[in-house]
């Protein structure tokens, strides 16, 4: 899979823009606060809908605009595709093959992403939303179910969350029929997030163990407020626990347990990653980043685009290596810089664009 052209229209500081991509590296160079990041940001934003810098759309459009347009096409295994979103104080209005999708889970999943930020070497020790959100975005990406189920669950919570707030008196059998509810849809979530993070970390511990040159072995713990041993076991115990708990929400006004309470812990050679070298916490990121490229690829058949923002100067030359080494020929990838001085070992194969305020110029081809 791969990105052959995008088109950006009001996206931030860009007005009127296109540009065309290699299929294999592309390196976007400039100086800060040109919009290096806002590029990648759209690319982002065409394949899961969302910024992964803002919650509020409006942000994304430029200051004199009221909408924003952006449309790529995208090469596929069985050909081609064309993504188009368009955002505007209606709404969002998403089409593939210039055919409006219904449902967000409709469209996500059609171009898949890995995005490496610097941002992202907080998720060790960061709080445990960002862990959330990334268990999120990567599992949307290759389960459109897990969306959907993400989706009721949140809406029952919310239910449920807003009568606890609101009800002069809480009638108990209402609250046991919200308490059903969340079980059905919060035990798939947790049962979707415990397949995920097997698998992750089973191929994040081959890829940290081989940067790591073979001396430290990574594990994920996966931190549910529901405890279980098997997976058939997570609804009930949902039940049980919110049951349990009933007189504390009542008087609270909330939910105190289910997967919007989860978390995950990393540990390195048994050691929490919490109290792990600066250097440590970076192979352990960029473990899991190559993990997740193999993870999509072997879902959904194609690998994803890789999306590296400002991380290259995070990485010392060895990791950088190593990152290089782990992106296979056919990973689109895209960096940003702001110089080529500090990269080590580019291909051959790679499309140089310089970026200045708004302005995209291709310098090089392939």
């Amino acid at each position: 899979m791969w990105i052959k052209e995008i088109k950006l229209k009001n996206y931030r500081n860009y007005k009127n823009i296109s540009a065309q991509f290699s299929p294999a590296l592309n390196v976007f160079i400039g100086k800060n606060a040109q919009g290096k990041t806002n590029f990648l940001e759209a690319i982002y934003f065409l394949s899961l809908t969302r910024s992964h810098r803002t919650r509020a759309d409006k942000e994304l459009i430029h200051f004199s605009e009221k909408d924003v347009h952006i449309s790529g096409v995208l090469e596929r295994v069985n050909g081609n595709i064309t993504l188009d979103i368009n955002l505007s104080d209606k709404g969002r209005v998403t089409k593939v093959n210039h055919l409006k999708q219904a449902k967000l889970s409709d469209y996500i999943g059609t171009m898949t992403v890995v995005l490496f930020a610097p941002e992202d070497l907080q998720l060790i020790k960061g709080s445990p939303s960002l862990r959330r959100k990334f268990l999120d975005i990567d599992l949307g990406q290759i389960k459109p179910i897990y969306l959907s189920d993400l989706s009721n669950y949140n809406h029952v919570l919310k239910q449920r969350n807003t009568y606890l707030k609101t009800a002069e008196k809480v009638d108990k059998d209402f609250l046991a029929v919200l308490d059903e509810q969340l079980a059905d849809y919060g035990s798939r979530v947790m049962e979707h997030r415990h397949d995920f993070i097997v698998a992750l970390e089973e191929e994040a511990d081959k890829h940290h163990n081989t940067i790591s040159n073979e001396t430290e072995r990574l594990k994920i713990q996966y931190l549910s407020s529901i405890p279980f041993n098997d997976k058939s076991e997570i609804r009930e115990n949902f039940l049980i626990l919110l049951r349990k708990n009933q007189q504390r929400d009542i008087f609270k006004k909330n939910t105190g347990v289910g997967p919007h309470r989860d978390d995950l812990a990393f540990y390195i050679n048994d050691m929490n990653a919490n109290f792990g070298s600066q250097g440590q916490h970076r192979s352990l990121i960029l473990s899991l980043k190559l993990a997740e490229i193999e993870l999509i690829k072997s879902v959904t058949g194609d690998y994803p685009i890789l999306l590296l923002d400002d991380v290259m100067s995070e990485l010392d030359n060895y990791r950088q290596t190593k990152l290089l080494e782990g992106i296979r020929e056919n990973v689109q990838t895209f960096i940003t810089t702001t110089s080529l001085d500090h990269l080590s070992q580019l291909p051959e194969q790679l499309k140089i664009f310089t970026i200045e305020q708004g302005t995209i110029i291709e310098e090089s081809g392939v």
